[in-house]
């Protein structure tokens, strides 16, 4: 039996070739309590971590 993706997942996640890419959160509303410098750090991406790696790999089984 084929498995499936798990589309939560693959909507959240840009695979690279190395890496797995995330957005960060807490920059969806409530944004003007927020000052430019953090407001500039959330809009970068950041990285899966290492340790989370494997549990990626087991949701995104055919990527």
């Amino acid at each position: 039996m084929k498995l499936k993706t798990r589309k939560s997942a693959l909507k959240r996640i840009k695979i690279k070739k190395n890496c797995l890419e995330r957005k960060k959160a807490y920059k969806a509303h409530l944004l003007r309590k927020k000052n430019s410098k953090r407001l500039r750090r959330l809009s970068e991406t950041s990285f899966i971590h290492f340790s989370d790696i494997e549990v990626f790999k087991r949701m995104l089984p055919n990527r």
